[in-house]
């Protein structure tokens, strides 16, 4: 059926291949299983028996668009395509939805209703729907006065709230008036987004003058951002820490009036590393960079306390090491659900990184 929209079904290996050859003559060709495994559905349009559209649902983020203008209306197959998807997830009452996109196809998506939230050199982030970014920062607590307050910022993943944790926000809450620490939403890592939510509140209910916030979807970790469309493994890390730091300094920041990020030092991740180094460009003047060096917060026997660590406690059920590296909190947490983050792991949950 030339010219109308037909759904792709990727596990055809046919399909695929005709779908994969068509986007890298879009120059889109990482098809890297991280990317491609997540997709929930493909749609298309073909002229004749060539395929001249396409795009892509993963959750709530539209993916893998490309149109070829080739005897048709500029900008015709592109919202024929972007209108399918969105009017898809609509009637499955997905109402807000986001797009990772090349810099250059930014305007387009802003041209059918789309916001842009940031921007780099290499890409744009979008969303379109409700709620959105103000609705997200309208729910956020305040407190009296707040812009005449010293308000700092944090941003963990807390996989789980370790010792290491609960000190970086001991140094922020004792030199600020308020802190905000937004604890990262994705549930990818061993312990959910609801449990790491309520570790850090547990392991920072004593400190008055701390806010622990949903980092919702716009303190979304590095790790999640969809970078298909990026050539090389080092514009993936540059493209998705920037776009990271520009949407705190831009949205986040000034709606909060958080004049300084703090981070831990990182010794032994480089990729977070990376992510300080990013920061330590992007938020100034804006926000300040407070780097907190880690290794003020030994254990004992002098190890750098880190989650990954806690982590192969966990795999290997030594609880008697938890109390160099975890609040009781924590600690308590962790033995009372052995069994459930064993079996996590036991099933394929990956518990190196960060």
């Amino acid at each position: 059926m030339d010219n109308q929209i037909v759904d792709l079904y990727l596990n055809d290996p046919k399909v695929k291949k005709d779908w994969q050859a068509f986007l890298t003559s879009l120059n889109i060709t990482n098809f890297a299983a991280n990317e491609v495994d997540q997709i929930d559905y493909t749609i298309g349009i073909y002229n004749g028996d060539d395929l001249v559209a396409t795009g892509s649902v993963a959750g709530n983020v539209l993916k893998y668009i490309g149109v070829c203008n080739k005897g048709v209306t500029n900008g015709s197959r592109f919202n024929a395509i972007v209108s399918e998807l969105v009017n898809r997830q609509f009637a499955q009452h997905v109402y807000h939805l986001f797009v990772f996109t090349k810099l250059k196809y930014s305007e387009s998506f802003q041209h059918i209703g789309f916001s842009e939230l940031a921007h780099s050199d290499e890409a744009a982030f979008l969303e379109t729907g409700s709620p959105d970014v103000n609705d997200f920062l309208a729910e956020i607590p305040r407190v009296d006065d707040q812009n005449d307050k010293q308000v700092a910022g944090i941003v963990m993943n807390a996989n789980p709230f370790t010792r290491g944790h609960r000190y970086l926000v001991e140094q922020a809450a004792s030199q600020n008036d308020l802190v905000y620490v937004f604890v990262v939403n994705t549930d990818a890592s061993l312990f959910t987004t609801t449990e790491r939510f309520q570790l850090v509140q547990a392991g920072t209910a004593d400190l008055d003058n701390v806010i622990v916030v949903d980092g919702g979807d716009y303190m979304v970790s590095y790790a999640t951002f969809p970078a298909y469309f990026l050539a090389s493994p080092d514009q993936v890390v540059t493209y998705q820490t920037t776009l990271d730091a520009r949407i705190f300094r831009n949205v986040i920041a000034p709606a909060l009036n958080i004049k300084t990020r703090y981070v831990g030092s990182e010794p032994l991740s480089r990729t977070t590393n990376i992510y300080n180094e990013v920061l330590n460009r992007e938020l100034p003047p804006a926000v300040q960079v407070k780097v907190i060096d880690r290794t003020q917060t030994l254990t004992s026997d002098q190890q750098v306390i880190t989650a990954t660590q806690v982590r192969q406690f966990i795999k290997n059920g030594e609880l008697s090491s938890l109390s160099d590296f975890v609040p009781e909190t924590t600690a308590q947490f962790i033995q009372n659900h052995l069994t459930p983050l064993q079996k996590r792991i036991q099933e394929g949950m990956n518990i190196d990184g960060n």
